[in-house]
């Protein structure tokens, strides 16, 4: 027997009707079990990253970040500079989601980064998911 376009199984009335409520509860828990739009936005990655020393001996850095932002709850909310022993160097923290400008780059000036130092990582971190993206390691120009 079909059931609009789709073959059910030959039960009697009272258990299609139970087979069809069952159907429709686990299409509304689809939601709960897969997670909100923003929950699959996903991580923040760094994608590029451009390192360009001052004449002053600091660095500026140009990050491309790539999120699918979603709204207020779930975009990429900032990126880290972190030297080879991970300390924190520098910190760009982005005020707004970018929902419709994907991949975006964002600038840092001024950091001051030691002598002994050839490369830095640059990670960047979304709301929801925290860290955990692509984090791209850079050898910095003298």
């Amino acid at each position: 027997m079909r059931y609009g376009s789709f073959p059910l199984p030959n039960l009697r009335r009272s258990g299609r009707k139970q087979l069809i409520a069952a159907l429709g509860l686990a299409v509304a828990a689809l939601p709960v079990f897969i997670g909100s739009p923003a929950a699959l936005a996903g991580e923040a990655d760094v994608v590029a990253v451009e390192a360009t020393r001052s004449g002053d001996g600091t660095y500026r850095f140009d990050v491309t970040v790539r999120h699918a932002d979603a709204g207020w709850e779930h975009y990429a909310d900032k990126w880290q500079v972190l030297g080879p022993d991970g300390a924190l160097l520098g910190e760009r923290v982005l005020l707004h989601p970018h929902d419709n400008e994907q991949p975006f780059t964002r600038s840092l000036a001024g950091v001051e980064i030691s002598d002994g130092i050839r490369s830095v990582s640059v990670r960047a971190h979304d709301k929801m998911h925290g860290w955990g993206g692509t984090e791209l390691k850079v050898d910095l120009p003298d």
